[in-house]
């Protein structure tokens, strides 16, 4: 059962790669861009230059050099699948932003809708980067970086884009100052570029629970057939067996309970359900 699931991702993951790219890049060109925010990571330090020569162009060029640096330390690091797929979510992200038509869907400037501008922004770019990590690839930059953290250390993601967004930030408001020579510009935008960063963070924490965890309890008047399942499904995790006494029948029930993270969870579900039909299941999100 498992290795059916891990077959369907692997085909659905190329065309969500492409949806998560479409998302992000529309993010950059129609939302994020036009509000002048400074985005995390290296995106940040291209943005940042970017705005300093006044070159849309130049963004796109720095983004492609260093989305192309990280990749290949992912492909070496991480997995050769998940560079892949993030080389084809930022292959998309760097035509689209080349040929995408020029929209403009509200006001850039601070007294008009720069604040519409920049939370949807932030919304687009976290479901994006949800669904790329959710499909087993990323919108590289300190996605791969959290994806390598996060796979040490079992973190959540979202909260290394708020580290990565630190160096960024501060050498992008670094350079808005030195092209204007003014502090009123830069807080400004450093307020804005907050705003952006925690909208972000939170879309892809909300979204993307992989390293959340789930306790699963399972009751059973069959525990081989579910000792079967949770041995095929998992070989690095172990469960604890109870017994107990059925309240209405006085029958025997063995009672497991084994915790999981959220992108385990659906397919334990399943793999447990189409073993031992009458088992009766539930699970809850657990902490600490």
């Amino acid at each position: 059962m498992k290795k059916i699931i891990i077959q369907q991702q692997k085909w659905f993951s190329y065309p969500a790669m492409l949806v998560a790219g479409i998302l992000y890049a529309s993010a950059f060109k129609y939302f994020v861009l036009p509000a002048k925010v400074i985005l995390t990571g290296t995106e940040g330090l291209a943005v940042g230059t970017s705005y300093y020569f006044n070159d849309p162009m130049l963004f796109v060029i720095l983004y492609a050099i260093f989305q192309g640096m990280l990749i290949t330390f992912a492909f070496f690091k991480i997995s050769k699948g998940f560079a892949l797929r993030s080389f084809l979510l930022v292959a998309t992200v760097v035509a689209l932003l080349i040929f995408l038509p020029e929209h403009t869907f509200a006001r850039p400037e601070p007294w008009n809708e720069r604040m519409i501008l920049v939370i949807f922004g932030g919304l687009l770019a976290g479901v994006a980067k949800a669904i790329a990590l959710k499909w087993k690839g990323s919108t590289a930059d300190e996605d791969i970086l959290s994806a390598f953290f996060a796979q040490k250390y079992r973190k959540p993601v979202g909260n290394i884009a708020v580290y990565a967004a630190v160096v960024s930030t501060i050498y992008g408001l670094t350079m808005i100052y030195l092209r204007d020579r003014q502090i009123e510009p830069v807080v400004n935008t450093l307020m804005y570029t907050s705003i952006y960063i925690f909208m972000m963070a939170e879309t892809l924490n909300s979204l993307f629970r992989k390293y959340r965890l789930s306790q699963v309890t399972i009751f059973t008047s069959n525990p081989e057939e579910i000792k079967t399942v949770l041995g095929r499904f998992s070989d690095h995790r172990t469960y604890t067996i109870m017994t107990g006494t059925g309240g209405y029948s006085k029958s025997m029930q063995h009672i497991f309970k084994i915790i999981v993270t959220h992108d385990e969870l659906p397919g334990l579900i399943m793999a447990i359900e189409s073993a031992e039909k009458k088992c009766f299941l539930y699970y809850h999100d657990i902490e600490g």
